[in-house]
């Protein structure tokens, strides 16, 4: 018997298209869903709750033969398989590379092209620090890129990374920040875990934050770090990764 998938997502949609990847299922009609919690907003995407749903395949009939034609032998109704062609691999030294200028030139290009498309004027700088791509997007009208819970944002962020991919057969780690909103998330997340850690001091216990990405976490970590009485670790498994803040 399979037993119910429960996957996490900004949305129920995100969070049920996830289910449906893992399970090897190509839409909902082949599913059973079941919602266990909506989203809920929060602060510049801080305190929020991530929808839950959970999913199992639905029993599918099973395909009756259909009955052979007088006179038809079954070596006729045979047809050779198609030859496959063979699979296209990128070679391990172009997947191995670190970032270069030209992988600068397709983010780049990527991006003002998107500015481009939706009307929008705006600046992108893109740079390589370390084995990371920076790209920034600047400009009044580019928030309109950002979108509630910074939805568009990561949607954007996916985009660039599968161009990326695509155009260069390369895995590369990339960083996306519009109109200075990585910059705000991560003043808003100092002064939270800043409220949390007083929090864990003041009632002795320890308290979890919602899952965030690395990057995130480390800001958590490092604010945490900063204060006298408490102290943080990460806790569970990707992308369900939390903070957790501790009473020394």
């Amino acid at each position: 018997m399979v037993e119910w998938v429960e996957t996490t997502a900004k949305s129920v949609k995100l969070a049920v298209r996830a289910a449906l990847d893992e399970l090897g299922l190509e839409n909902e009609e082949q599913a059973e869903i079941k919602v266990i919690r909506e989203p809920q907003g929060g602060f510049l995407g801080i305190g929020g709750q991530d929808a839950i749903v959970r999913v199992k395949p639905r029993p599918q009939p099973r395909n009756r033969k259909k009955p052979r034609k007088q006179g038809e032998s079954a070596r006729a109704k045979q047809k050779p398989a198609p030859a496959r062609p063979p699979a296209e691999r990128s070679s391990p030294a172009s997947s191995d590379r670190g970032p270069d200028q030209q992988d600068v030139k397709v983010v780049k290009k990527f991006l003002e092209g998107l500015l481009d498309a939706f009307g929008l004027d705006g600046k992108v700088k893109v740079e390589i620090k370390g084995n990371v791509i920076l790209a920034n997007v600047t400009g009044e009208q580019t928030e309109a890129l950002i979108g509630p819970k910074a939805s568009v944002l990561q949607a954007v962020h996916e985009l660039t990374k599968t161009v990326l991919q695509r155009k260069t057969a390369k895995r590369l780690r990339v960083r996306l920040d519009i109109a200075g909103y990585a910059a705000r998330r991560e003043a808003a997340l100092v002064i939270y875990a800043g409220k949390l850690a007083s929090q864990a001091i003041d009632e002795g216990t320890e308290i979890m934050l919602e899952p965030m990405n690395a990057g995130d976490r480390k800001v958590v970590h490092d604010a945490i770090a900063g204060v006298e009485g408490v102290r943080s670790y990460s806790e569970g498994d990707e992308p369900r990764r939390s903070v957790v803040i501790s009473p020394e």
